[in-house]
This record gives structure tokens, sequence and C-alpha cells, in this order.
């Protein structure tokens, strides 16, 4: 098995194992969801030939996803009269293989929403797993030297790309240009279009930073993600965090921030002493549960927070 195929199942494997753990996950809560809007028109990508399939893993309500053929956005308003006109696409982590939907996903949007924010959860398409979760595991298993001897020797190095990672970026640019697109009718400022990505949804957030224009977010939130580049001069701020007990990417956001400041950009860099991978919405007692306030606080700190129509820092 090739190194880069063992770093989508060990880090689908992490996600399965991070979603697991929710009796110290955050209490959803209250956020309203106008619509999930489909990413392409009926009929115009090519389906997996398997179904898609959802597990609830604790019988809780805490979803993952798997075999994810048709991508969407799922909405997350504020309340009515809170809305700063930011918009923030948020792209859940599980190795291009499965997404983690309520940790890092449907939580994300809510505590977004309760911001101020319009959150859009993305949904996006996905490499084909076997449908028994047993056997999807055994296969997660049996990867997870490679990706934990790169993690040992220290490397940093940009990590080939993933085999579902293609599909991912495209469904990723393509929310961006959506939103852009229809921020009027939302009520939504078309230069406040963010993006925040979680493990593999890092990797896309990335990917799409450093992308075509017209598919770049004007900020990004990189959490526990990796380098990917080149990264342009033109490349959006970015928020980068992650914990330094992270067993499958303890090196790689240093090498991220360094790109982005080698490119003349601006990122702020976080790294929280405990948290392991797959952090998410999860609380542990670390400081890695205070990510998603520092992140709002980046956002004040450039001019982001404010209402529609305000200039924010470049």
């Amino acid at each position: 098995m090739t190194r880069h195929k063992s770093a989508i199942l060990c880090a689908g494997f992490a996600a399965l194992v991070a979603s697991s753990a929710v009796a110290t996950a955050q209490p959803a809560t209250p956020a309203s969801v106008s619509e999930i809007l489909p990413l392409y028109p009926k009929g115009t990508i090519t389906p997996l030939p398997v179904p898609e399939i959802r597990e609830d893993l604790q019988k809780n309500g805490q979803i993952n996803i798997r075999n994810v053929s048709e991508p969407t956005l799922e909405i997350f308003k504020p309340a009515p009269g809170t809305a700063n006109g930011i918009a923030v696409i948020v792209a859940p982590g599980g190795g291009f293989v499965t997404l983690v939907y309520d940790n890092e996903g449907t939580a994300v949007a809510r505590r977004l929403a309760q911001q101020g924010i319009t959150a859009f959860v993305l949904k996006y398409r996905l490499s084909q797993t076997p449908a028994d979760p047993i056997e999807m595991q055994a296969e997660h298993m049996k990867a997870m030297g490679g990706v934990m001897a790169r993690a040992m020797d220290a490397s940093a190095s940009e990590l080939p790309r993933f085999a579902g990672e293609e599909r991912a970026v495209k469904d990723a640019a393509r929310a961006v240009r959506i939103v852009r697109d229809r921020a009027a009718g939302w009520g939504l400022d078309p230069l406040r279009v963010g993006f925040i990505g979680f493990s593999a949804g890092a990797f896309a957030a990335v990917d799409v930073a450093i992308g075509d224009p017209a598919g770049r977010p004007d900020f990004v939130g990189v959490i526990y993600g990796a380098l990917r580049t080149p990264v342009p001069k033109d490349a959006p701020p970015a928020f980068i965090a992650t914990a330094a007990n992270d067993e499958f990417l303890p090196n790689d956001p240093v090498s991220l921030y360094d790109a982005w400041k080698a490119a003349g950009r601006s990122a702020e860099l976080h790294i929280y002493e405990r948290g392991g991978h797959g952090f998410g919405m999860t609380q542990q007692g670390a400081s890695s549960d205070h990510w998603f306030d520092e992140f709002i606080w980046w956002l004040q700190s450039r001019g982001l927070m404010k209402p529609v129509g305000a200039q924010p820092a470049r």
C-alpha cells in the first residue's frame, strides 16, 4: 500500500475514533437551517455505484457520512437581527473517505451562527468505502503504520495528493463561487466569504486558498491541516491551529505557516499543548478547547466582524 493511500485510510480511522468521543462533546445549540442546497444540477456529475451511508455511531445524532456522490451546502443562518454579513464555508474532515459531519461540521456552523456568521456546511464528494463499518475500520487499522512512521520521523515534507482530494477541492471551489455569487440574496458581503476546514477538510481549505482566484475565499481557517504549494503572493489571510500531540500531522502546520509568511501573506499560528488530531468541537479540558474563540478574535482583529459593506483589513 502506498504512503499516501495509507494516509487517507489512517486519517479516516482517526476521524471515526474522534467522532466516537461524544461524551465530552459540546451540546448542540440552536441555529436555523434554512435549506440544503445541491452543489451541482442533478445528473451533471457521475455518482458512485453505491448509496450514501449515514452512520450514527453512538446512537445520539453524531453523524458520519460516507460514499458521498452528490455534494451539498447545508445553510445555518444567525438569529434574525444578528447577522453581520460574513459567510464561512465549513469542511469537515475524515481522510476523504468519510465526513465527521457533526463535530467538524454542524457543531461548528451552529457556533458560527451564534456569532452572527452565516455558515455553510460542505458535504463534499468522497472516495468509495466498504459498506460494512467493521470492514472499513479494519482497513484503517492496517494502514496506521505508514502515517505514524512519518509523524515519528518528524517529517513535514508536503504529502502527495490524496485519492479523493481533487474532487473535494472542486466541490470546495464551487461552494465559494456559489456563496459569493448569491451573497446579495442572503444578505452577505461578497468580499467576506471565508472557508474553514478540519483535517482532510483543511487540506481542501488550503487547496482552494492557493488555487484559482475565482474559487478562492477571502480568508481561510486551517485546523490540523498541512502544506500545499505553491502559496501565491495574493493568498488570503490564514488562521492555523493544531495540537502539539497530533498523531498524524505534528509538524505540518508549522511548514504551512512558514510557507504563508515566505509568500508575504498574513498568517496566525496556534499550537496547543494537547488536543490530538481531530479535536474539533470536543471539550477535553485542554487549551485546544478554545480554538474557536481565538478564531473569532482573529476575525475581529482583522475587521471582518463589521456590518455588511464595511471594508475588512487585507
